[in-house]
């Protein structure tokens, strides 16, 4: 079975003041993701804007989506465990002597 998967190779930071986005990336991370197209070389990379910033101050993350085989895992079957019984027995209260009942 073919699944996406993201790669993430970077992370970045909005330009104070601009509408640009800064992320650096490793060239050997980047190499590994080329694709050809038409006897080029590419490398499509997606970029998304984080929940909240990490711990750096990064904003924005970048990644390599492809589709890559995956493990097929055979479903789980549900086990089945064992009922607890039911406390059923009819104790009176200590509290309360048994024939004389609050109601």
């Amino acid at each position: 079975m073919k699944n996406f998967v993201k790669n993430y190779i970077g992370k970045g930071k909005k330009v104070e003041g601009l509408e640009i986005i800064k992320i650096n990336f490793k060239i050997e991370d980047l190499v590994k993701f080329s694709h050809k197209y038409k006897d080029e070389d590419y490398i499509t990379i997606e970029i998304a804007k984080l929940k909240s910033p990490d711990k750096f101050g990064h904003d924005y993350t970048a990644y390599v989506n492809r589709l890559e085989e995956s493990k097929v895992n055979e479903p789980v079957k549900p086990v089945e465990t064992p009922k607890k019984k039911r406390n059923t027995s009819k104790k009176a209260s200590k509290d309360v002597p048994s024939g004389d009942l609050p109601f």
